[in-house]
């Protein structure tokens, strides 16, 4: 079964492809030569995903699923949220994101904060969507580097390590994106075992 994942972003390629069972492929945006960005416009998480797979699958007319994913901190009202990958600008640099984010919980004491993913699937002309959230807790300050994004100072409840400092695999178990797309993995295994 091939499928499109529709993300230019390597590092989450990558991740996905190491939780994905053997009887699906993946296809890249740059396996179909698609150069134009992807509108995500949407003020929601949600519809950011859908309106991706929705511009995917209009133009291509494949399988296609996209995620959306946002980083929510109770103390500023759940931003970044479905700013996240632009909170410093639209450069969309990681370092940039992270280090306003620290300057604006500079003194803040409560630092509760959760990481929330949906995928939207377009299969065989219709949309599923899965949802994906862990709970935790911002740092003081940076802490390892593995992973990407807000990883380094994102503590998951349960945990004194941050994100970063947790092997890919170990993160996958518990992470936003992990239960997110083990839920759409669950979804292709019953589809497969009906065969």
């Amino acid at each position: 079964m091939e499928i499109l994942f529709a993300t230019s972003n390597l590092n989450k390629l990558e991740e996905i492809q190491s939780m994905l069972p053997s009887f699906i492929k993946l296809i890249s945006l740059k396996e179909i030569k698609l150069e134009e960005d992807i509108p995500e416009t949407s003020s929601t998480i949600q519809g950011n995903a859908i309106q991706k797979t929705n511009f995917i699958f209009n133009k291509f007319e494949i399988s296609c699923f996209a995620d959306d994913t946002g980083l929510e901190v109770e103390a500023l009202g759940g931003e970044p949220g479905v700013r996240s990958a632009r909170y410093a600008g639209e450069q969309k640099k990681d370092d940039d994101n992270r280090a306003l984010l620290l300057r604006n919980l500079e003194g803040v004491e409560d630092r509760s904060a959760r990481f929330k993913t949906v995928i939207s699937l377009v299969f065989k002309n219709k949309q599923y969507l899965f949802e994906g959230i862990i709970n935790g807790a911002i740092s003081f300050e940076e802490k390892g580097s593995m992973g990407f994004g807000y990883d380094s100072i994102f503590i998951p409840e349960n945990e004194t390590r941050s994100f970063a400092e947790m092997p890919l695999d170990e993160k996958n178990k518990i992470s936003h994106r992990g239960r997110a797309f083990s839920k759409m993995i669950s979804f292709f295994e019953e589809l497969n075992e009906d065969k």
